[in-house]
């Protein structure tokens, strides 16, 4: 997503350049209008979260936790799209933009998000994600797909439970020792 976000920011910095329409009248903001930076990243965010969530995510139970139900990904999905909705709201309320350049804004974050899902689908099933993870470049630098392949909640947490188990066995090996000492 992160990719896809900075690939949709690369776009909105040209598409201002080329259409160059001005903001509304009555603001002294810098810079174009057109297209609302702020409504299509936000549409951008809850497109891809939703693809996301009814597509590509796979929730599994575990010991810590009971994964999310279909309806509590659409129910998030939902709630991620009314607030999308009162950020663009907010861009005309506020006199920043014009109807047109939110609605353009939107349009581009939307129609974005879905060819960045189905670029990344697609370079999933070929196996190019994989491929590019195991790089030499990307191995330094530690970059990991964690999102789909594990729960960053349960795997933290289990990280957790193993680093703390192992704090416990060394302060009882050293309380031991020092008990043998005396």
């Amino acid at each position: 997503m992160f990719a896809g976000q900075m690939g949709c920011e690369g776009l909105n910095f040209l598409l201002k350049r080329m259409i160059k329409g001005e903001r509304p009248p009555r603001i002294k903001a810098k810079g174009y209008g057109m297209p609302s930076s702020h409504a299509q990243f936000v549409v951008f965010f809850c497109v891809y979260l939703t693809l996301f969530l009814l597509f590509r995510h796979s929730p599994h139970p575990s010991d810590t936790h009971t994964p999310t139900t279909l309806n509590e990904r659409l129910l998030l999905a939902a709630w991620s799209f009314v607030f999308a909705a009162m950020v663009c709201a907010s861009r005309v309320y506020l006199q920043y933009h014009t109807v047109n350049q939110v609605l353009v804004g939107s349009l581009v974050g939307a129609v974005t998000a879905i060819a960045w899902f189905g670029v990344t689908t697609i370079a999933r099933r070929h196996g190019w994600i994989q491929w590019a993870l195991e790089s030499r470049e990307l191995t330094m630098l530690r970059v990991r797909d964690l999102v789909v392949e594990e729960d960053l909640a349960e795997s933290g947490w289990e990280r957790w439970k193993n680093v703390s188990k192992r704090r416990h066995l060394e302060l009882i090996n050293k309380t031991s020792a020092k008990t043998k000492r005396r």
